[in-house]
């Protein structure tokens, strides 16, 4: 039986996860141009950003499906902590090194915090509920 409060991180970080991987997932699948607008970047290959909304999304099944029922997923869990943090840590480098374009800074900040505090997360609630996973 899961201890309620060895997953509480755990489940609030994989629900931050599933929200971050749907909403761009399907904004890069569905709208990518609309997006690239949104942020004012320069125009891009839309195949570049639909092919890992798929991914995304995909990602996004998968945390559900932990949520649902955690135990004895570690692998998931930690593949998709190192997800974030890899994510996080590419994004705040282009940001750091100013190779992204749009006019709206808040398009590369907040995708990039998100991130990396998701990554913490994740990390802090597979810690906590290392007894199941």
């Amino acid at each position: 039986m899961v201890q309620n409060d060895d997953v509480k991180v755990l489940k609030f970080a994989l629900i931050l996860g599933i929200i971050d991987n749907f909403f761009f997932g399907l904004g890069f699948l569905l709208i990518p141009g609309t997006l690239v607008r949104l942020s004012g970047g320069n125009p891009a290959d839309l195949s570049w950003l639909r092919w890992p909304g798929g991914a995304l999304i995909a990602l996004g099944i998968g945390a559900i499906m932990v949520y649902s029922k955690p135990e004895k997923k570690n692998t998931f869990v930690t593949t998709y902590a190192l997800f974030f943090l890899l994510g996080g840590l590419g994004l705040l480098y282009s940001w750091i090194m100013h190779e992204y374009s749009g006019a709206n800074t808040w398009f590369i900040v907040f995708p990039t915090l998100l991130k990396l505090i998701l990554s913490a997360l994740l990390f802090w609630g597979r810690n906590q509920a290392k007894g199941i996973l």
